[in-house]
């Protein structure tokens, strides 16, 4: 028979309260259990860190005892025991269960028994709540209907037959318990801890029967939120302790971790269970506020590695030269920036460097007339830029085209010269990205509403109606290709469906510098088509060769291997094609901060609770729908980004709101076009407004309000 846990009646009496010297607390953790026949292990054991013998939950608590992580300690009845009943011996009248109670002193104290699954608290899953636990147990007969209801648990989730073990401790009456994660669960950011609290035991928060208090803590233990709910307001040497705890057992297991806990009316706290984060860890956010509003509608899909080589790094650079020629930004602001960034694939912009967020001035800067002399002479350089723009972006554009027109077939040139081709592309894509750019930040565009995107949607629904295929459509009229995002492929897909739309009477076409723009705009999308299709012309070389399977396969190559293998022989490595495969899982948040690991952590922006930026359309109402594809008639469609690709939906639509997008987007203004009421810069839209709900859409100040609550007051 197992030696029952130490009887110290201090230890035995921390239900009532009574104060617990150290060394009997460590009797709980530290007493030495026989192993015998393997059916009863103390925590105390080594064998019991044997997840396949005691379970996930009791092998964590053993780990914690060997770390000195203050436990209740206990015994468990292994996975053998219940092998021994699943073959049919009979639970009450198993010396095993006699064993294991009078060695968790249930002949003196109440018990807990707990399911201790080999399936659940795992870093992949934690099966919570899916197995039963039975508390306050007292007598032998109802620590035996005890074991037998934690077993028979299995048959209520769907595992019967599978390995679990009974963890039975003594039971305690905390003055508040609670759950502590290691990391934010719903960012992910590692530099945040996460408090729930109750009174007494944590079973009311962890069964959803109470809310409790909610803290949000940093590191150090300083509260950055607190909800009270209908919990306790802990004192602040608890929140430090509790923070100590989350750090001790991350260093016991290897990561953060998903604590409960108890603090007994003595001040002790107690670990009662420890179980991997299931929640991603995104690290810690630092840095520039990025968001992918300004480049959604030139990058709205995801991007592959060469896609990312070919047009990311001209766009940066244009930036970069862009705002430090406009005065927006100094050359070390710039500099200390990445100004454009990916996230498995997805890009996103610097939002202060593209004029979204104002950057905040200083007392110092108020007072001091050191950048008040700068700004004045980058006002004189930017005077003179301004004046000669026009006349330098049509020159840019005589170019351009002249060097569009003059590049042969591709399939004429060799591949060195394709290669070359694809770096001439990135040297014309950075001046055409600049010169658009700094049109948009320092000329009067006016409402253009002779958009590349516009002009593009009557030039394919005429070609479409005179029968004519896309090829001859793209041979023709090239400016279809603003209504698709680029892409390395052997030809573009162009929208299926075109619906046209009448514009406003008003006349209003735009003047010469928003025209000049739209322009720069359309060059920009034919070179990015011209290098794509270039890549796509290697990869058919590299499919020829045997290098890859198949042509579409080098998208996920990098431009210098690309590069490599054509002019040094270098050989494509499969496993490196793999490792560039994104999953590109959501859409990037509104507004994010990187981390050290490179996610991206969303930020909350007050202005876009109740709806974001009203890009124009007048006022709309409808029923939302989530339907890219083929959204009803008269319906407001709620999405992420604004694509090119919704141009031909339009017609059917009553309003629009996006959780990312710009009021300059081309589908920004096909909307204001035809009529459309229009939000951009919504965060969690799509989360906030489910499909069916009826919405008012105010294009002009950018609220999103549910018919429902418009009526009420």
């Amino acid at each position: 028979m197992a030696a029952p846990l130490d009887p110290d009646p201090q230890v035995l009496d921390l239900r009532d309260g009574a104060s617990v010297p150290p060394a009997a607390a460590a009797a709980t953790t530290t007493t030495t259990i026989p192993t015998g026949t393997a059916l009863v292990v103390g925590l105390a054991d080594p064998a019991a860190r044997a997840t396949e013998l005691t379970g996930s939950k009791a092998a964590a608590l053993a780990t914690a005892a060997m770390a000195g992580i203050d436990q209740l300690g206990g015994v468990v009845l292994t996975t053998r025991f219940t092998e021994a009943v699943d073959a049919g011996a009979d639970v009450a009248a198993h010396p095993a269960v006699r064993e294991a109670f009078e060695a968790a002193g249930g002949e003196r104290r109440p018990l807990v028994a707990r399911s201790s699954s080999v399936l659940e608290d795992t870093a992949g899953s934690s099966m919570a709540g899916q197995f039963d636990s039975v508390i306050g147990i007292d007598g032998f007969d109802a620590f035996a209907d005890a074991v037998a209801t934690v077993l028979g648990s299995r048959r209520r989730a769907g595992l019967e037959g599978s390995p679990i073990a009974v963890l039975v401790q003594p039971l305690v009456d905390p003055a508040y318990g609670g759950v502590l994660f290691g990391i934010d669960p719903v960012t992910g950011r590692s530099d945040r801890r996460v408090v729930s609290a109750v009174e007494g035991g944590p079973e009311p928060l962890v069964s959803g029967e109470a809310d409790g208090s909610r803290y949000l803590l940093d590191a150090d233990a300083g509260v950055v939120e607190f909800d009270r709910g209908d919990g306790p307001e802990l004192p602040d040497a608890a929140l430090r302790r509790l923070v100590g705890l989350s750090a001790r057992v991350a260093e016991a297991f290897g990561g953060p971790q998903d604590v409960e806990w108890a603090i007994t009316d003595d001040d002790r706290l107690w670990l009662l269970q420890s179980r991997p984060v299931t929640t991603e860890v995104r690290g810690v956010p630092s840095g520039p506020i990025y968001g992918p509003g300004p480049v959604a509608e030139t990058f709205p899909e995801p991007l592959t590695e060469l896609e990312h080589d070919l047009w990311v790094p001209p766009l940066r650079d244009a930036v970069r030269e862009a705002v430090v020629l406009a005065g927006m930004a100094t050359s070390s602001q710039a500099a200390a920036s990445e100004v454009v960034v990916s996230v498995a694939g997805r890009i996103a912009i610097d939002l202060r460097l593209a004029g979204e967020i104002r950057p905040r001035q200083r007392l110092v800067d108020r007072v001091n007339p050191v950048p008040s002399v700068r700004k004045l002479r980058a006002a004189w350089r930017v005077g003179r830029l301004r004046a000669a723009l026009p006349s330098l972006a049509e020159r840019l554009l005589d170019r351009a085209d002249a060097d569009l027109e003059g590049v042969p077939a591709l399939g004429d040139l060799t591949s060195r010269q394709l290669i070359a081709l694809l770096h001439r592309s990135q040297v014309a894509l950075r001046a055409l990205h600049a010169h658009e750019i700094l049109m948009g930040m320092l000329t009067d565009t006016g409402r253009n509403r002779m958009t590349g995107a516009s002009v593009a949607l009557r030039v394919l629904a005429e070609a479409r109606q005179d029968g004519l295929t896309d090829r001859q459509v793209l041979e023709r009229s090239p400016v279809v290709l603003a209504l698709t995002p680029p892409r390395i492929a052997p030809h573009p897909d162009l929208p299926e469906d075109v619906l046209t739309f009448h514009l406003g009477q008003d006349g209003e076409s735009g003047n010469d510098q928003g025209i000049l723009r739209e322009a720069l705009r359309l060059r920009v999308r034919w070179l990015q088509e011209l290098s794509g299709r270039a890549a796509w012309e290697l990869g058919v070389r590299l499919t020829t060769s045997g290098q890859i399977d198949q042509p579409d396969t080098v998208r996920h190559l990098s431009l210098q291997l690309v590069e490599d293998v054509f002019t040094q022989g270098a050989v494509v490595d499969p496993d490196l094609i793999r490792s560039h495969l994104h999953d590109v899982g959501s859409p990037l948040p509104a507004r994010f901060q990187l981390t050290d690991l490179g996610k991206a952590i969303g930020l909350h922006c007050r202005r876009e609770v109740a709806g974001g930026t009203g890009a124009g359309g007048g006022q709309g109402r409808g029923v939302v729908t989530h339907d890219t594809v083929d959204p009803p008639a008269g319906s407001v469609l709620v999405t992420t980004t604004l694509t090119p690709g919704l141009g031909p939906l339009l017609a059917r639509l009553d309003g629009i709101v996006a959780e990312t997008g710009s009021v300059l987007a081309h589908l920004a203004i096909l909307a204001r076009e035809s009529g459309v009421p229009t939000v951009v810069g919504y965060a969690g839209a799509v989360d906030e407004l489910p499909e069916g709900v009826e919405v008012l859409v105010d294009g002009d100040t950018g609220r999103v309000t549910l018919a429902s609550e418009e009526a009420a007051s």
